[in-house]
């Protein structure tokens, strides 16, 4: 076998290099244009068109139209509760989706399967069904709803209960984020932070919270934007009162049911922009808490 005779430099000056183009490599996995085709093809079809058509929608009754729309009382209420109770229920599943998943990562115990297995029964349900059952639970008459009465908590039918469906749907986002890297977190690295003599408040502050903060992140993200648009769920246990349990997401199927097509895309309009613009603050969190975890 003769040996690769090596360029050279015309000019004298050692080993030549041929333009970047004849030293490209071939990519082990060919297909780049079809692929990227197909993904723009099917991000333009399934999210980009509608949303283009979600914002062109509501300037037909112009920009003194959209603008009574979104400052209307009973809008500017049902606003107000979908995303602060959005917010409340994330907030809320952060912390119990920490402790379960730690619970079902670290522990052994009889009926883990089982309870791990639970976690995802808001994924199985149909909203509709949720909603029913979670009614049927936090009612007046219902056997956890009778109890609270008895303290003169109204569960169903107020914020209360919106909230705690909001809490139902979004507690698996948050569990099945964190599993994962709990699953590959190395508990040596704790063990030698306890052997250096640090305490189990320290070992969870400097060890463990930063490894567990950008999925943590992401978790509550997710179960955010699902509880902003939760309608199912929802509209069973919430009562629908106009300006005290009204949701945002229902009064745009009342608005459309009033063929106020305009007006209801701009209150869809509203909470896509305040959707967007929450998960840009959530990720850049998330990024800032990763870039200082590499450090």
């Amino acid at each position: 076998m003769t040996d690769r005779v090596r360029p050279i430099d015309p000019r004298g000056r050692g080993l030549w290099k041929p333009p970047l183009s004849r030293w490209r490599v071939p990519s082990i996995l060919p297909g780049f244009g079809l692929s990227l085709g197909i993904t723009l093809a099917y991000l333009a079809a399934i999210v980009i068109i509608p949303l283009a058509a979600l914002a062109i929608r509501p300037w037909e009754i112009g920009l003194s139209g959209v603008w009574a729309t979104l400052t209307d009382e009973r809008v500017a209420r049902a606003l107000m509760l979908s995303f602060s109770l959005s917010l409340y229920a994330a907030l809320l599943n952060a912390v119990l989706g920490l402790v379960i998943a730690w619970t079902l990562v670290r522990y052994e115990f009889p009926g883990r399967r089982i309870l791990d297995a639970l976690v995802d029964l808001p994924f199985a349900l149909p909203t509709a069904v949720a909603g029913i059952a979670l009614t049927a639970i936090y009612a007046p008459n219902g056997p956890l709803g009778s109890i609270a009465a008895r303290f003169g908590i109204k569960t169903a039918y107020s914020p209360l209960g919106i909230f705690i469906a909001l809490v139902f749907i979004g507690l698996p986002f948050v569990v099945r984020a964190l599993q994962p890297v709990m699953q590959d977190l190395d508990k040596e690295v704790e063990e030698a932070a306890q052997t250096l003599g640090a305490s189990d408040l320290q070992r969870i502050v400097f060890v463990v919270a930063p490894a567990l903060a950008p999925a943590l992140i992401s978790g509550v993200t997710l179960a955010f934007a699902r509880a902003v648009g939760e309608y199912g769920s929802v509209v069973f246990i919430a009562g629908n009162m106009p300006m005290k349990t009204e949701i945002a997401p229902l009064l745009i199927v009342i608005k459309l049911e009033q063929y106020d097509y305009a007006a209801a895309a701009a209150v869809g309009l509203a909470m896509l922009a305040i959707s967007f613009g929450a998960l840009i603050v959530l990720n850049i969190v998330q990024l800032l808490i990763a870039r200082r975890g590499r450090r």
